[in-house]
């Protein structure tokens, strides 16, 4: 086991001490623990679990010296730590936001602090493809512009000539989000590109893909292979964000229909549908519960994977409604995941229940769960 020196300040890695084969165990007892009636099996994780986070975000901050430094917040504080040395977070990534640092202190640009609103770096939040090692770089400002910014931009790429592209983004307010509402591209094209199973996707920085590649291979062909699709069958896949799961689906199936309530994330969902020639697609920018409420389709299969709030009583008594043959859900959250499905227990019964680590060191794991109707 490797340590970390931030390890108990930080907390985000809490089981950073504990054998990963442990961690798998303990994974598949909370889910247990949710589904008591119902035999849960056993977590699939990873065979390397460190530096697996192919998505970044850091706050920048200046030490008392003046010097920049990129990092999170200690646990249940807003004190910054240094994260550049991150046993989960790419290496890559690593290296880019000690550049960003080193650069920002030889052109003296500092760091935006919030309660004053004074200075300019504000967060940076990078993606790595696992494709092609592509990069995508966004640096946020509190601050009404970034000086000298073809200058910053260009001794950061020469540097890490795999950044492909550079998006400058605006946020100018008192909030815990990362990104505020403007970009601006500074270098490249504003996205990348990765595939999952052979499938193009294009990345931008509103885009919605999970953060660990190798697991979400495994997570993606664990649901598909539960849903066991025919080629003569309809799928809705609800909260599609890029259009992963609704690409990947549409290769086994009639036709999927894919919504998703972000109009970004739609747009790269067609593109993608276009680019890799799957037609048997359809993506609605829509809020899932008032789509499924003024639904008149049946579908055969239905595929959830809703951000960790869960999709809500509404939506699950409009699938229950629905009647398809099988349902598919996969959560980040399976606390809100159980509570879902509590809804469709008179009318289903839960087949299979799979935890997936996509989170190694941490707490969280994700769940997919087949049920089929009575």
């Amino acid at each position: 086991m490797k340590k970390c020196a931030a390890a108990k300040k930080c907390g985000a890695c809490s089981s950073l001490q504990i054998p990963y084969e442990e961690q798998l165990i303990r994974k598949q007892e909370y889910v247990q623990g949710l589904f008591l009636k119902q035999d849960v099996q056993m977590t699939k994780g990873m065979k390397d679990p460190y530096h697996y986070r192919h998505k970044i975000y850091a706050s920048f901050y200046q030490d008392r010296y003046h010097h920049m430094h990129a990092g999170l917040y200690e646990e249940n504080s807003h004190k910054h730590i240094d994260s550049s040395a991150c046993l989960i977070q790419h290496v890559k990534a690593n290296q880019i936001l000690k550049t960003i640092c080193d650069t920002a202190d030889r052109m003296r640009i500092g760091a935006y602090i919030e309660d004053r609103r004074t200075g300019i770096l504000r967060h940076a939040y990078i993606r790595v493809s696992s494709f092609n090692g592509d990069i995508l770089l966004v640096i946020v400002i509190g601050s009404k512009e970034l000086p000298g910014s073809k200058h910053f931009v260009s001794e950061i790429t020469k540097k890490h000539p795999e950044i492909k592209t550079v998006i400058l983004n605006y946020n100018h307010e008192q909030t815990s989000m990362i990104l505020g509402r403007r970009d601006k591209v500074l270098y490249g094209r504003g996205y990348i590109t990765d595939q999952i199973d052979g499938i193009s996707f294009r990345i931008s920085s509103r885009s919605f893909y999970q953060i660990n590649p190798v697991q979400t291979e495994v997570l993606y062909k664990t649901a598909l292979e539960l849903a066991d699709l025919k080629e003569d069958e309809t799928v809705l896949d609800g909260c599609c964000g890029i259009g992963t799961i609704s690409l990947l689906a549409a290769r086994k199936a009639k036709h999927v229909t894919g919504v998703e309530i972000s109009p970004e994330a739609i747009r790269d969902a067609k593109y993608n549908a276009a680019y890799n020639g799957i037609e048997n697609v359809s993506f609605y920018a829509k809020d899932i519960t008032s789509f499924l409420k003024n639904n008149r389709t049946a579908f055969d299969t239905v595929i959830l994977d809703p951000p960790r709030s869960g999709m809500g009583e509404s939506a699950m008594y409009s699938i229950r409604s629905m009647a398809p043959k099988k349902i598919v859900y996969v959560s980040c959250n399976p606390e809100t995941q159980a509570e879902d499905l509590k809804i469709l227990k008179k009318e289903y019964r839960i087949k299979t229940i799979i935890p997936v680590d996509m989170f190694p060191f941490t707490r969280h794991v994700e769940c997919v769960v087949l049920m089929s109707n009575k």
